[in-house]
Parts: C-alpha cells; structure tokens; sequence
C-alpha cells in the first residue's frame, strides 16, 4: 500500500468502489480500509466529492493507458473503442463514477482522455480513412455511440453477450473492414 497517505486514502478508495460500489464509498470506510483515523481523510482532501473526483483520476489514467496495438491507425482507433467498453465492463462502478457531473474537476480528464481519442481518430483519417470528414465531429460521433452502448450495458439494458456483437457492429459502420 502506498506511503504517501492521500495517496493511501485513494487507493483504498479504489478498492472500495470496486468491491463495494459507489455509494459504499464513504470518508469513514476510506479511513478504516486505509488504516487511519475518520478524520484523516479531510486533513487531505476537502470532501467526499474530492476524494471521488481523485478515484475518477485514476479511472481515466487507467483508462489512457489501455494498450494498443502498433499497427495501423484505423486498428489502434478500433482497438481504443473496444478498449473502452471493456474498461465499463471490467470496471462497471470506476466507469461510472468518472462520469458523474458532481465531482471536482474531472471535466479536464475526461477532456484529455478525449483528446487523446481524437488524435486516434485524425491519425485515421491521415491514412485514407474518411479524410474529408471534420476530425472533430467524427470523434465526438464515435465516442458517443460507443460511451453509449456501455452505459446501455452499465444500467443494464444490453446483456454482456450481445455488447461485443453490437460493439462490432456499431463500429462497422464507421470503420468498415
């Protein structure tokens, strides 16, 4: 467990919202996971909002650092789309809390994690790939289906069997084969 004690706090946070969900997430049972007094966790952060916010921060760096293949450009975008949707279902509770609008400044991070998607979509499109579409709204068109059909999974309105078949399909038709 790590030394530095917000950081302890965070990953005991991680570990709850994991196992727990989100709502099990509370400053008290942060501070008991972490091993330090209930108060501990305002002398670090100044709310559970915060300290949420921060969890949030971690899902989004996992979430940039999916590995993708070093192949071509229209298979790194196809990779980072599954990539995205296997983030939600292996971590259903992290996928949504980053995406709530009460916390603190994850705004920015989902931002750069867009960015991030963009640039994937313009290196596509640089090599052949819808070239004459605008970069941007085709990113954000793409990150919609796609955050779309993993939030229909998160609430439970696509089995986790038929997401991938749909996910196929839903990127066909922006990335034929």
């Amino acid at each position: 467990m790590a030394r530095d004690p917000r950081q302890r706090l965070i990953s005991s946070a991680v570990a709850l919202l994991a196992s727990d969900g989100v709502e099990a997430v509370t400053l008290r049972r942060i501070a008991r996971a972490a091993g330090v007094s209930h108060s501990a966790p305002l002398r670090h952060f100044s709310g559970r909002a915060e300290l949420l916010s921060a969890v949030a921060g971690e899902g989004f760096a996992e979430l940039g650092e999916a590995a993708l293949p070093s192949t071509d450009a229209q298979a790194r975008l196809l990779a980072a789309c599954h990539a995205y949707v296997e983030f939600a279902q292996r971590n259903p509770a992290m996928f949504e809390l980053m995406f709530r609008h009460d916390l603190i400044d994850t705004a920015g991070l989902d931002q750069a994690l867009f960015v991030r998607f963009t640039k994937l979509v313009a290196d596509a499109q640089a090599a052949g790939w819808r070239a004459d579409a605008d970069t941007q709204g085709l990113a954000a068109s793409l990150w919609a289906a796609v955050h779309g059909l993993a939030v229909l999974w998160l609430w439970g309105g696509l089995a986790a069997r038929d997401l991938s078949s749909i996910l196929d399909v839903t990127l066909a038709s922006y990335l034929p084969r």
